[in-house]
């Protein structure tokens, strides 16, 4: 009898924290349509709209974005035992330095121990086919085009 209610007490404890998180994801797929929604609701404005039309399609589209933003917010808030990740040992003579789209990295900086394989589990977008890897640089994230070695895309602090 104890064994079944301290098996009941646990599901009650498990069982909605994995339903809210589910929701979660959920929450933000749903935001992330809104936005591709909303911007071709302003691209259809800018065509065939008025002044009107194309202000208020853009505070649409602003006002998804944000929603967006909340959304993942709070997914990584519920999440965050994904996103923290030992500490960072990167090659020789390394020095951070906060990068942006372009900047060009050595290939020391994208080897195959800093790839991060698993984008899905961090909710990345795919990786463009052939050259492109997403890559642990510090506790950033960064798109990398391994033949140039040139930053596409960069998520700063992605990881704790």
């Amino acid at each position: 009898m104890r064994k079944i209610i301290i098996a009941a007490i646990a599901a009650a404890t498990v069982l909605p924290a994995a339903a809210a998180s589910a929701q979660s994801a959920r929450e933000v797929r749903q935001s992330e349509r809104e936005v591709r929604q909303s911007q071709r609701d302003l691209a259809r404005a800018r065509a065939y709209g008025d002044r009107g039309d194309i202000r208020e399609a853009r505070r649409e589209v602003r006002e998804d974005r944000r929603e967006l933003r909340e959304d993942w917010r709070d997914y990584r808030r519920t999440h965050g035992d994904v996103y923290r990740r030992g500490v960072y040992a990167g090659p020789r003579g390394y020095r951070y330095r906060p990068v942006n789209v372009g900047y060009r990295f050595t290939p020391e900086y994208y080897g195959q121990r800093y790839w991060i394989n698993d984008y899905g589990t961090y909710r990345l977008p795919r990786p463009g086919y052939g050259y492109q890897r997403w890559v642990r640089y510090g506790n950033d994230v960064v798109l990398v085009d391994t033949r140039s070695g040139r930053a596409v895309q960069v998520y700063n602090r992605f990881f704790y």
